[in-house]
């Protein structure tokens, strides 16, 4: 069994796609739809930079989306690989799982990159420049990440925003909590914590404004159920019903990402393999977690190799 999955922000990188566009029609085909969706272009900045333009949340999202989706459709359409046949489920980490639906046809391509331009500026103005941070805490158990986002909060918010994988979870929140976090988890018996270079404070209750516009766009956006079930990152289980999938996605703006567990419950599913589409960061951490194969599909030769292994 398989799971299709689908990277989040910080996967971004200027030359993205670039040299799939350069080899592949359905590719340009692809990011063309995506600049006629939100007209702009968006491609240019995602082949040239500047990185600082690219790293901005509006741009990150919808890049990131349409690099993945870019490289299933060729795979799809050049490889003569259907996802309905191929995966049992899909997933993605964060904006990750608007790929995942329009991967698996509950979102059409140019509704997907319009949902995230909105949800990357309601994530960047939902709280003012140096209010909030996020750190990871390397090595940290999740109960050691509850215990150090409690002593540290002290009325603030601190909360964990990832859980990543064995040994890797994210903690956002107000700047003062999150920076009181980092100091004191050698207390809790986690050596090293780190600051992370974010313009907000992802998926915390700092981000409802974000939920609140969110919730609005899903609300009118037609979204149909998936080919294949979609592992929600708030679950950790999957779904496929339309109105509890906007749910879900709403709540994950300030939810925690449960990826770690995730992954694990595909596993016990019966999924063997995972492909991510579009990055090389999903693989590592999953390979942390469970036993099970990862492919990591970006280059043209990728797309060639995994469609002959089937």
């Amino acid at each position: 069994m398989r799971a299709f999955i689908f990277p989040g922000q910080g996967s971004q990188a200027v030359g993205m796609g670039a040299a799939l566009a350069e080899a592949s029609s359905v590719a340009r085909e692809v990011f063309q739809e995506v600049d006629d969706a939100l007209g702009d272009n968006l491609i240019r900045l995602m082949r040239d930079g500047p990185e600082d333009a690219l790293t901005l949340t509006e741009n990150a999202q919808p890049a990131i989306m349409a690099n993945a989706i870019a490289t299933l459709r060729v795979l799809e359409r050049e490889g003569g690989v259907r996802l309905a046949d191929t995966a049992a489920f899909v997933a993605g980490h964060s904006l990750g799982e608007y790929s995942a639906l329009c991967a698996a046809g509950a979102l059409d391509l140019a509704t997907t990159a319009r949902l995230l331009r909105l949800r990357g500026r309601a994530m960047q103005a939902a709280v003012p420049p140096g209010v909030g941070a996020m750190a990871a805490l390397l090595g940290a158990t999740l109960d050691q990440a509850l215990a150090i986002a409690g002593a540290a909060a002290e009325g603030e918010v601190c909360a964990i925003a990832n859980d990543n994988a064995v040994g890797q979870v994210v903690l956002s929140g107000h700047k003062g909590a999150i920076e009181r976090a980092v100091a004191i988890c050698r207390e809790h018996g986690v050596k090293k914590a780190m600051l992370l270079p974010v313009s907000a404070p992802f998926h915390c209750p700092l981000m409802q404004p974000a939920a609140d516009a969110m919730a609005d766009a899903l609300a009118q956006a037609q979204l149909s159920a998936p080919l294949v079930p979609l592992y929600a990152n708030v679950l950790a289980a999957p779904i496929a019903d339309p109105d509890m999938i906007r749910a879900r996605l709403v709540d994950q703006v300030t939810g925690m990402v449960r990826w770690r567990e995730s992954v694990i419950a595909m596993a016990d599913a019966g999924v063997a393999q995972f492909v991510e589409f579009g990055a090389k960061v999903l693989g590592p951490m999953n390979k942390r977690t469970v036993e099970a194969e990862t492919n990591s599909i970006v280059s043209m030769a990728d797309i060639e190799a995994f469609a002959k292994s089937l």
